[in-house]
């Protein structure tokens, strides 16, 4: 996504706990493009009151923000009731809670501002409870999503403020979460074609979108209504 941002001209705040990886694509986008502007930094989502520093301190880097993209998350769980807890836990604490303070430091700096577009990276799995290692990952996509929608119905009526929320529910798009994920491995799309219909959806500020559209707008409305032993089988 930040390589294609950049493409197009935008100048970018990249975090990460793994600086150096950014550090190297920071220095990658700024040979492609010298004239986009990419700051760095560490941040660990689940330290909170490092999230407010972070956000303050690229705010100053960059004199203001207009995009937020809450895209960090955990894929780890295990069935519940199979003493996975502890993992289950880590992944709604980073998944939500994280999620939370990264949207309270955007939309404050919006409601600043009175301008700017917070973007939230749900999931397909949100669409449906899911069944064994997902239950936990997907009940985190699903509070993500209402806490989009809550953020966007505040806006409702408000005037003299250009602020958009935009939540997408990507399907398989490849990434490290992902890798081990074979059962779908038909329906897996390589990570540039998959971000470029993310960013495409982020450029509309679209209120929600499924990304790519196809075939995973279709499939998101088998998820939500077919009988659960139909979702069980394709899950």
């Amino acid at each position: 996504m930040a390589r294609q941002l950049a493409a197009q001209g935008h100048s970018l705040a990249l975090t990460a706990r793994r600086v150096d990886r950014l550090e190297a694509l920071a220095a990658e986008i700024a040979a492609a493009h010298p004239d986009v502007q990419v700051v760095v930094h560490a941040l660990d989502v689940n330290d909170h009151e490092q999230v407010f520093d972070v956000f303050a301190r690229a705010i100053q880097d960059l004199g203001g923000l207009d995009r937020v993209v809450v895209n960090a998350g955990l894929g780890k769980g295990g069935r519940i009731g199979t003493g996975a807890f502890a993992a289950n836990r880590e992944t709604v604490e980073t998944n939500v809670v994280a999620a939370m303070a990264q949207c309270e430091a955007a939309m404050a700096h919006f409601y600043e501002r009175k301008a700017g577009h917070l973007v939230v990276i749900s999931s397909m799995s949100a669409m449906r409870g899911m069944p064994g290692s997902m239950t936990a990952y997907a009940a985190t996509k699903a509070a993500v999503a209402h806490l989009a929608e809550g953020i966007r119905m505040d806006l409702v009526g408000r005037r003299g403020l250009d602020i958009a929320v935009t939540t997408l529910f990507p399907g398989y798009i490849a990434s490290e979460m992902n890798e081990q994920v074979e059962q779908e491995q038909r329906l897996m799309v390589d990570t540039p074609t998959g971000v470029r219909s993310m960013v495409k959806a982020i450029q509309k500020e679209v209120d929600t979108a499924a990304t790519p559209g196809w075939p995973w707008g279709p499939l998101g409305q088998v998820l939500r209504y077919a009988p659960r032993g139909v979702v069980r089988k394709l899950v």
